[in-house]
Order: C-alpha cells, then structure tokens, then sequence
C-alpha cells in the first residue's frame, strides 16, 4: 500500500493506492463528477484508491483537480519504477455511446502528454457538472508528468463531453492496466536495460 499526503495553501490532499487491487475506490476531491471519472478510472485499472481531498473549490476546481493528478501521478511512479516484468505498453479505445476514445500509455520512465480532442471540432469547453472540461487536460498532465508516463490521449468521435470525457478516463485506466500487467518473462522491458 502506497501512501502520499500532499499539503499547500490550495489543498490538502491523503491518498493510500494499492497498484494491484481490484478495483475498489473512495474518493473525496469536493467535485462530483470528477469523483465520478476517478472511481471509473480506478475500476477499470484494477488499482485500489482512496483518495480525499480539502481545496478551495470556491475559487473553482483547478488546483484541486490539478493537484489529485500530481499526487496519483507521484502515487503510481513510486508503485511501477523501476519498471521489471511487465508489458510496458498499453492501448485502448473505449466506445461510449457515440463517444470512442483511444489511449496509448509507455511506461517509459519519461514524461510526455499528446492530448486531441478534434473530432467534429468540437470545442473542449464547457462544464460538466462541476467540473470544467479544460481541467481534464491539466488532470492527465499533472499525473503523466508525475508519474513519468508517456501517454496519448486521442479523441476519434464524440459529441456528448460527459461520454467523451467518461471514455478518456476509462480508456486511461484499460491502458495502464494492461501496461503494467505482470509478464514473468520481460526482465527490463527496454533494449537500454534500464527505464
């Protein structure tokens, strides 16, 4: 079990993960549907996650959701490096309604985001519930760059943000499932011997 707690004048933040769990997740980040996409995010990675956090959500959402991706983020680097005996790579596309989303994860040890939300030119603003679709970005960012993850994020069709936005956590969660799968026979899953 893995346990962070993080600190500022905009957050404070506990959060215990077991990598290889089963799905279960409490969560308390004060933002309903982010809530919501966490507890997806967690089932379907098959992590454990408890995660509380106190931020100034009368401000608005951004420093809570950004600093829950850097705690995760810091959560899941402590629990996968160094990287030996997985996959190392993960991909999903996820269909939700008309919503698909694909995700691409490296668990290269180096960070790195690519984030398309193009399809239809469809404008990623707005809100959903509480949340403001823009923090979804900043979300990935903050846990990619913290947890030394290459990932992209790929948006292929969609017109609902709650079903596009449902999709990317979820194919997000498929992604870094299989990436860390267990695989007895890679030792260091790079030709430099070492991520």
């Amino acid at each position: 079990m893995i346990e962070i707690s993080r600190t500022t004048k905009e957050t404070d933040i506990a959060l215990k993960m077991l990598l290889y769990g089963s799905g279960k997740a409490q969560i308390q980040s004060g933002i309903g549907f982010f809530d919501h996409m966490l507890q997806s995010l967690t089932k379907h990675s098959l992590m454990d996650l408890e995660l509380v956090c106190k931020g100034d959500t009368f401000i608005d959402g951004h420093h809570s959701i950004e600093d829950c991706g850097i705690v995760l983020g810091k959560a899941l680097a402590q629990g996968m490096y160094p990287a030996e005996g997985i996959e190392r790579f993960g991909n999903a596309s996820i269909v939700m309604d008309e919503a698909c989303v694909e995700c691409d994860i490296d668990v290269s040890n180096r960070a790195f985001l690519v984030f398309e939300t193009n399809a239809y030119k469809l404008p990623f603003k707005g809100r959903v519930g509480e949340l403001d679709v823009e923090l979804v970005e900043e979300f990935f960012r903050a846990l990619c760059f913290n947890a030394h993850l290459s990932v992209h994020i790929v948006l292929k069709r969609g017109k609902n943000l709650h079903h596009i936005i449902e999709a990317m956590f979820k194919a997000f969660g498929v992604s870094l499932r299989r990436a860390l799968t267990l695989n007895p026979r890679i030792l260091t899953p790079s030709t430099k011997g070492v991520l």
